[in-house]
Parts: C-alpha cells; structure tokens; sequence
C-alpha cells in the first residue's frame, strides 16, 4: 500500500506521488524531502522531482500516460492544422492548458499540461463540443503552442458573448422553470458552459477578487472587483441569467432548483497549473438569484508580514506580540480590508513546529501547512464559541478565531488567554480604540479586557500607483487643506498618480497596500478602559504614546509616492 503524504498536496501531484511509489522509483522518505523543498522554494513539485535526480521529465511521462491509457505526444514533431485549433476556443485552451493534435473518427485528441486533472477530462466534451482525448506531452512544449496557436487576448467575454447571440440560445427565452432536468440541461449547453468558463479566466487573469452575478428587472449584469474597486464588464442578453446561475450552481455543487433560499458552495479550478479556490454564495432577489464568486488565488495573496505595507515601527510591535505567550491581538477593519491576510500572515511567521496551533474559520479561506483548521458551520451548531471551547481540549500554543461576533465568542475568547494562550481575532470597528468600545458594548467587564488584551490593529487596503504610468505632480493648496497639511510638512517632496496605461486598464491604480494603526495596551490604557473612559480619550492617550493614526499613515504612502490623496482621503 502507497504511504500517505501531506494532505497540503495538490491532485495532480498527489498522483505523481503514488505513481512514483508504485512504479519503485522512489521512497515515501525521498517524495517527504520533495514536497518539504517544494513547500520552502515554492517551486513546482514535479521539477523539485528532476532537480532531486528521482525521475527524469520523459520518464514521468512514460508513466503518466500509461496509467491513464493514453500515449506520449511530441508536439515539435506534429503539423497541426490552424481548422483543427480553431475548434477549440482560445480562453478554453488557455484556461485547461491544451493543444489539439488530431482529429480521428470526430474526437478531438489534444496535448495537456496537466493530464492528471481528471475534472478537466470529464468537462472538455462540454466545453469543446465533441469528444476529446488527453494526450501527454512535456508542458514547455505545450505553453510554446500556446503562445503560437492561440496569443494573449485573442478571445474576449465580448467574442463569446457574439457567439451566444448567434447560436440557437440567441433567441432562447427561459422559461422561469423549477425543473431539476430542465435547469441542468441548460446549463450544460455548450455556449453558456464556454461563457462561464471565459468569464472566469478572464477575472482570474486579470487578478480580480470577487465577481458578482447580478439580475436586474431589465438586464444582467457581471462585475469583477479589482483593487477594491467594481468594474463592469460587457453584459450578457437578460434571458440567459437562469442559465449562467444554473451552470456556477452545478459548478458549485449547489441545488439548482433551489432558488428560495441562500445557498453556499465552492469551485475549485487549476488555470495555467495553479489551484484557485472560488467561493459561492447566492442570494434570492426579487428579479433572480444575485450570485458572488470570492476568488482566493494563493499566487496573488503573499502570506508575509514584511510584504503587507506596514511601517517598521509598527511591524517590531507587531512581532513582539505575536511572540507573546498569552494575551488577545485583534485586528480590526471593514469587510475586505485584509484582515484575515494579516492574521495568516501573523500565523504564518509564528508557526514552529514546538507549537500547536488551531483555527476557526468562516470559511476556511487557505490551507496552511502545519495548522490544524476548522471551518466554522452555524447550521449544525458549530459556533465561534463552540469551536473555542473544543480547542482548549486540545492542548494549544496560539488559536485564531476568525470573528468575535457575541459575547459568549468574547468571553471563551478571555478565557483561553487567562489558561495561557495567545488569541489572534478580527472585528469590525473603524479604529483601533473602537476595538475596546466594541467589547464593552458586547457586555465584556472592562477588568476582563486590560487584562488579556494586549493590542489592536486597526487598518485598510488602498490602492498603489501603477508603476508603469506613475507621474509626479506638485500638490496645489487644496490638496495639501484636504490632508490638513502645510508646504514645510511635505519638504518640498512632490506627490504623484497613474496617467493610466494598458497594464493597469487606464484607471491609474495597479496593486493594493496596506494601511496601519496599532493600539498597545499600556499600563495607562489599561486604567483608562478600567474607568470606561470615552473611545476619544483612549484614543488621544494612545496618540501621546505614539500610535500613529491611519490618516498619518496614509500620509506616509503618499509621501513615499505609493498612492493618491483621493485613496487616502476616500478610506481613512
């Protein structure tokens, strides 16, 4: 019997894996050492394989395509035919990373990148139109094709959306059906499988975080969210809103028919060999389902402190209370403001192996080595607080509870800092000295809180400048009254913003950095919070101790030409 590996590991090297084992070609020992160097460098695991010297790349490819019964292809040695190519659409040959080769007796054979992604396989005949086989071939060879066949944005939503209008769905006018099999049949029809497919690729390109499905009396509309901000891209015809749900639903293995109540689910995607995580929630309106895709891309999100925008002041502070043995650290913030980022990235720096460390999640956003994660499920009274007061059992170093939403997730919150634990959580608050307001407000006794908290960050996500069209201005006196900022403050340094340019798509911006305001508890604070003292004057007090406040912060990016007064004077 194969031995286990890490349950980090992804499919597609998994059966590498057990290929590997089976054939004798390597030990669990030998793969264990992969996967570590793997996890260390972030490289790909196959090419920590040949780097290792285990198996050579033509080997594995032997191996590979006889467990799947299929045969090796080199695509240098193959003429393959531009009609045979423009069978299969561009963002679709991108999106699973294939090639065709050849056309026998009406199916299609193509070369993959990533032959073991067995839901590919079951999905290319829907999505291609007729019956495709994999072949093996070295993924060099297949991107070099790529990029011959099929160059960057030679298919767009646009061309997709002209192929729906001009194929039998054009003139479809769904019914407001219930019908399981009817609502299925839909949404397995090519077109809208190949619309929803390119819809998706194109946001994950173009590194969107969320993309929102929305049905309106009169028209559909589809907006990706990209540095904070909503874009709206071309919309597809009215009548084809049931289809599109239907067919995210099947995706997400959600009820179809189902369209009274919210539902969760989750997509999870391999786009040019990286796993993307899409997160499903759906929600019954009145003209439709309005659908949200979260797309978590492990790629684009960087777990590490030192990257997330923070001063170095504020990051020494930070690091001595991630280090301390006991004691609650929250971060606070609006939705979306990179809260959970930080809080991983807290994790991240902190996880040693002489440490247990647990998490409650809503939802479980990223798999990190090491931690042990649970995903928190109200419906089946799995709670914040519940979830707490299993992890106390099980013998913990650090716990991470997602959000402290009541009183009684506060209070097991206090109570595993009181039996020596360090508590990292989340609210939602404006500032950091609304944090403690916040608490009391829940019904926390003030003594509680001096006594375990021993900080509050407090922060927002602004846009950055796009590098490739940056421009350097001089701040006219309207600029500088808006920061409440004289000429000797800015000493003589010039402010700049994005002209726009086609890398950032016109808007100027390209990125988000991290803004930061830490409260730490001192002896003094914690009197004020012991006397319920007003949020202005804890705040007040925490400025005299230096606490730098988001508008200061703020101020400092712009100095250091890394936003605009519109970002700062927007969020802070």
């Amino acid at each position: 019997m194969a031995s286990p590996h890490p349950i980090e590991i992804d499919a597609s090297s998994s059966a590498v894996w057990h290929l590997l084992l089976d054939a004798g070609l390597a030990t669990a020992d030998q793969l264990q050492a992969v996967y570590e160097e793997h996890e260390r460098t972030g490289k790909a695991f196959v090419s920590v394989l040949y780097n290792f010297g285990i198996v050579t790349e033509d080997r594995l490819l032997e191996l590979v395509a006889e467990n799947l019964g299929t045969e090796v292809v080199n695509i240098k040695q193959v003429e393959i035919k531009r009609e045979l190519t423009a069978k299969v659409n561009a963002a679709i040959a991108r999106m699973y990373g294939i090639v065709p080769i050849r056309e026998e007796d009406g199916v299609i054979q193509v070369a993959a990148k990533d032959p073991m992604n067995y839901r590919m396989v079951d999905e290319l005949h829907y999505v291609v139109g007729q019956p495709c086989r994999i072949l093996v071939a070295k993924p060099a060879e297949v991107d070099d094709a790529l990029d011959f066949f099929y160059p960057r944005d030679t298919d767009s939503v646009r061309d997709v959306l002209a192929e729906l209008e001009n194929s039998d769905l054009g003139e479809l006018q769904v019914e407001d059906t219930e019908d399981e099999q009817t609502l299925s049949q839909m949404a397995s029809n090519a077109p809208i499988v190949r619309f929803v497919e390119v819809v998706l690729y194109t946001a994950i390109k173009d590194q969107a975080s969320d993309i929102h499905f929305e049905p309106f009396a009169t028209e559909f509309k589809i907006r990706y969210r990209i540095d904070g901000a909503l874009y709206e891209m071309a919309p597809p015809p009215k009548h084809l809103a049931l289809p599109v749900i239907s067919r995210i639903k099947v995706l997400s293995n959600l009820n179809i028919a189902e369209r009274r109540r919210p539902q969760d689910g989750r997509i999870e995607l391999r786009i040019a060999g990286k796993p993307i995580d899409l997160r499903v929630s759906t929600l019954p309106t009145q003209y439709g389902e309005s659908v949200v895709l979260r797309i978590l891309d492990r790629s684009v999100v960087d777990l590490d402190l030192e990257r997330l925008g923070m001063e170095s002041d504020v990051l020494a502070v930070v690091r001595t209370l991630l280090g301390q043995p006991n004691g609650i650290l929250i971060v606070t913030g609006p939705t979306g403001s990179g809260k959970t980022t930080t809080l991983y990235s807290g994790l991240k720096e902190i996880n040693k192996v002489q440490d247990k460390l647990l998490t409650a999640e809503d939802p479980v956003e990223y798999d990190l080595e090491g931690i042990m994660q649970l995903a928190v499920k109200e419906n089946v009274g799995m709670t914040f607080a519940r979830a707490l007061r299993a992890f106390l059992r099980q013998d913990p170093d650090r716990i991470m509870v997602g959000e402290i939403r009541d009183l009684e997730t506060a209070a097991m919150a206090i109570q595993a800092s009181l039996t020596g634990h360090l508590v990292l959580s989340t609210l939602h608050t404006n500032d950091a000295a609304g944090g403690i307001t916040r608490l009391i407000d829940m019904g926390v006794e003030p003594f509680l809180i001096s006594s375990t908290l021993i900080g509050v960050l407090a922060q927002r996500l602004i846009r950055r400048i796009c590098a490739g069209c940056k421009t350097a201005y001089e701040p006219t006196d309207k600029d500088l009254e808006l920061l409440r900022l004289s000429r000797e403050d800015c000493k003589g340094r010039s402010f700049s913003y994005g002209k726009g340019c086609p890398a950032c798509n016109n808007t100027g911006y390209k990125g988000r950095v991290g803004l930061f305001e830490l409260l730490r508890i001192s002896p003094a604070i914690q009197e004020m919070i012991n006397k319920r003292l007003p949020t202005g004057q804890i705040r007040a007090k925490a400025i005299e101790e230096g606490t730098m406040l988001l508008r200061q912060a703020g101020i400092r990016k712009i100095m250091d030409g890394l936003t605009t007064i519109e970002e700062v004077v927007q969020y802070t």
